[in-house]
């Protein structure tokens, strides 16, 4: 008996020793999960400005801000222990008698509160499953609690608790459950405000203030009489709180989770970021719960003000839609319809007799849709109709398409030209996570029009064939495809200018002086010039998007205002390549760079050498002089307010004007409306139209209509309180020449319509004196062709009556000098773009 007893305590000796040891050597493996310092909950990535002002936040089932125990104020600590462990800081992890007051509840069925201390709370949520009722749970639940007491202060401990416990919708810790009920930081909370937040450690579901106010409202009042007898406040004080906190609660406001309930400042940039981020996280980076702070382009100020002016021009392109719409239904209505019944009757075409049928048809339609679906829908849901549901919901998809197709949209970005910094993003109407992400200023394949133009102009200008001054023929004309089908331009309304000056032209927005440049310089070197511009590298890329037709040299292609705003900051910083950027540096949590994109963009940048010059400065220059053109006195005059919106005041009073060139583009359906432009600071490009194919804005909203004044605008407001900046001009390769207006040569003392100043790359400036307004000039024609006397054989005299050519006897013998002019689009000892016909023949 004795060796049995004696083996028996041997073997109990070694039991307790093994779970002691094994207890032991679990604790200390779970030393660097309770060491705060490398505590790693889920947290949510931190997405902020430029300026270090946070845009918004991603996470995903749990948000949370970590804080100090220093940054929170002493009345929210002393709710927390009234409520949840008066005697904290005078235990050792565990309180016999509340232990024995949650045993007695246990057996009488009474709630007496839960007899865990605020470090048992601790140890179990990070240790043990405290969804398990069981007596194994609290042992190791005070096991760890015991061991937190003899490795940490009772502030670390008390610290972890109040940034780790779940406290509401998906928010965990004070900092985020105080910004999710009461929209401001712990470190501003009122006395009222921390009772309530403290009753939600024990039960966030039931006394959660936005669901079950009143339940609070009982809890919360409890929790500040204890406050009160344990002397953390007085009664007086309380009251207050609690009287203020009830009179302005908002009892509309609804429990959503945090994810949904979360502020975003910019969500277009936001949603822009968020998927950057799914291209450069690699292994296990989750940014929904490792807590990165990504510090990005983006400048809030700018993004502001692009939401409002992009808000107010959808709304005018809607409204002035809605409304020419309506006309144009009427007018044909009103007008064709009796004219179409007329005919059908007449010629017994009953297949389009019925158009008075159809069009009853088409209204009754379009009334159901909008006015009996709705109520046939809720009559559906009440009535649990499966089929009558399924039919209108088809009906309200029809509406939405109907809608969709119908819905003036519009994009914005804005680039800063010495970094390529992305300042803001507006990417259509109004984003919805459901229904609108997509980001059309970045995504949208869209015709830019006439605002492509610049594009191929520049890559003109290196030629050498084409000048600022060079004289152009705007006439109507015929251009032959490479596969030989005829293409035929028109200017806007239809208009002919007659003869026009290459950068009036531009100004202008003329179509058919524009395709004659494209035509004069080839496809190739077009395309190549706007591929470089736009950074498209990829030949396939380039081959899809510029096919090589007549057509393109009028923007009929798909680009996206990002690429257009990226082309025209090349213009605006002395032709080196901009690469836009919206991420800046990624960090961890502690604060350790893990990403610094934008070093990596500037190294390849650098990589380059002098590959990053896609245009010489000179021509950058030249372009962006030419392009103030249109801002000046072109289709931008009126959208930059004739010049006052870029009239600014310093510090001392004195106003100055800071440059701005642009370009507008509307495609030749008016399908689509855009404005380029750029200052020496930044660059923005917008665009309005639909998102699908075949409606038309219409005469009345147009690129100068719509979209300048909308730049205009926001061009003004980002550029407050920035000091004078000019365009850099190359110090070599660029002169000014006062020009005549008219014939784009040196002006004589006879030209009487005008001079304009041009910027013109070195050796390519006029160097003759205007032959239009000289004392020489033969003959004028309608077409305004020129002819000197010099160009006829016979010799020639002008009439001092009415300053007709006296032409003398026999001239026309021999045409052999005209007819060969004729054959020449350009004349080789005028540089003059010829028509296809002699013009005193005709």
């Amino acid at each position: 008996m004795i060796r049995i007893l004696a083996g028996f305590v041997m073997l109990l000796i070694v039991v307790i020793g093994v779970s002691v040891g094994l207890a032991l050597a679990e604790t200390v493996n779970m030393r660097n999960q309770e060491n705060f310092q490398e505590f790693s909950p889920a947290l949510p990535t931190k997405i902020l400005d430029r300026h270090g002002v946070l845009i918004t936040e991603f996470s995903a089932d749990e948000k949370r801000e970590l804080v100090p125990l220093s940054f929170l104020p002493q009345h929210l600590i002393n709710a927390t222990l009234a409520r949840e462990d008066p005697e904290f800081y005078r235990h050792r992890g565990f309180s016999i008698r509340g232990i024995a007051r949650a045993l007695y509840g246990q057996i009488t069925g009474q709630n007496l509160g839960g007899g865990s201390t605020i470090t048992q709370q601790v140890a179990g949520t990070l240790y043990t499953d405290r969804t398990e009722y069981s007596l194994r749970r609290k042992i190791w639940e005070l096991w760890y609690a015991i061991q937190m007491e003899r490795r940490y202060t009772k502030n670390e401990i008390l610290e972890i608790y109040l940034n780790y416990m779940y406290m509401g919708p998906g928010v965990y810790g004070v900092e985020a459950a105080s910004k999710y009920f009461f929209n401001h930081s712990a470190k501003d909370i009122t006395l009222a405000e921390s009772a309530l937040l403290v009753i939600q450690l024990s039960s966030p579901a039931k006394y959660n203030p936005l669901d079950n106010p009143n339940v609070a409202m009982e809890r919360q009042r409890a929790v500040l009489d204890k406050m009160i007898a344990l002397g953390y406040a007085t009664k007086e004080e309380a009251d207050a709180s609690f009287r203020e906190y009830w009179d302005n609660y908002d009892y509309t406001r609804q429990s959503v989770a945090a994810y949904y309930h979360r502020e975003d400042k910019a969500p277009w940039f936001s949603e822009y970021v968020r998927r950057e981020l799914d291209g450069m996280m690699y292994g296990t980076m989750d940014y929904y719960r490792d807590g990165y702070t990504v510090l990005t382009s983006l400048d809030l100020a700018h993004q502001e003000a692009a939401e409002k002016y992009m808000a107010q021009g959808l709304e005018k392109a809607n409204k002035v839609y809605n409304a020419s719409r309506g006309n144009r239904f009427v007018y044909a209505e009103r007008t064709f319809f009796p004219i179409v019944n007329l005919l059908s009757v007449f010629f017994d075409m009953g297949g389009i007799y019925g158009t008075a049928a159809a069009r009853n048809e088409a209204q009754a339609m379009n009334r159901y849709t909008k006015t009996i679906n709705p109520l046939v829908d809720m009559a559906a849901v009440f009535f649990d109709l499966d089929d009558l549901k399924t039919l209108t919901s088809k009906g309200f998809a029809d509406l939405k398409d109907q809608a969709d197709q119908n819905l003036v949209e519009g994009s914005l970005v804005c680039i800063e030209n010495e970094t390529g910094y992305i300042t803001a993003i507006v990417g259509g109407s109004k984003y919805d996570a459901a229904t609108n992400q997509l980001i059309r200023a970045t995504q949208g394949r869209l015709m830019p029009g006439s605002s492509f133009k610049p594009l191929y102009y520049s890559a003109a200008l290196d030629t050498r064939k084409f000048t600022p001054s060079t004289l152009i023929y705007d006439i109507p004309i015929v251009f032959h495809n490479e596969d030989g089908t005829p293409y035929i331009p028109l200017n806007f309304r239809g208009e002919w200018k007659g003869s026009v000056l290459f950068y009036d032209a531009l100004a202008q927005s003329m179509n058919v002086p524009s395709l004659k440049v494209l035509d004069g310089i080839g496809f190739d070197v077009a395309i190549n010039r706007a591929a470089s511009l736009m950074g498209i590298t990829d030949p396939d890329v380039i081959r899809r998007t510029f096919p090589r037709v007549y057509p393109m040299g009028l923007g009929i292609i798909s680009v996206a205002p990002i690429q257009m705003a990226r082309a025209f900051a090349v213009f605006a910083n002395q032709g080196r390549a901009v690469t836009p950027l919206a991420i800046r540096v990624i960090e961890d949590r502690n604060g350790k760079v893990l990403i610094d994109n934008e070093r990596a963009v500037r190294l390849a940048q650098q990589e380059k050498g002098k590959d990053i010059q896609i245009i010489s400065p000179q021509n950058a220059y030249v372009m962006t002089s030419l392009l103030r053109k249109t801002v000046e006195a072109g289709t931008l005059r009126s959208g930059s307010g004739y010049g006052s919106k870029f009239v600014f005041k310093d510090e001392n009073g004195e106003a100055f004007r800071i440059p701005a060139a642009g370009k507008t583009g509307t495609t030749q359906n008016w399908s689509d409306a855009w404005t380029v432009g750029f200052t020496p600071y930044y660059t923005t490009a917008i665009w309005f139209g639909f998102d699908r194919p075949g409606n038309s804005l219409g005469l009345d909203l147009t690129g100068a209509t719509l979209a300048g004044p909308v730049w205009g605008d926001f061009m003004r407001d980002i550029h407050q309180g920035l000091a004078k900046k000019d365009f850099v001009r190359p110090v070599t390769g660029v002169v000014d020449v006062t020009v005549c207006a008219r014939s784009g040569l040196i002006p004589t003392e006879s030209c009487n319509e005008g001079t304009v100043t041009l910027s013109f790359l070195s050796g390519t400036q006029p160097d003759r004196y205007c032959d239009i307004h000289s004392t020489d000039t033969l003959f004028t024609g309608i077409t305004g062709n020129r002819m000197s006397a010099g160009m006829f054989s016979g010799g020639a005299t002008i009439d001092a009556d009415n300053g007709l050519p006296s032409l003398p006897a026999g001239l026309f013998d021999d045409m052999s000098l005209f007819n060969e002019a004729a054959e020449e689009e350009t004349d080789p000892d005028y540089g003059l773009d010829m028509p296809d016909y002699n013009p005193l023949l005709d």
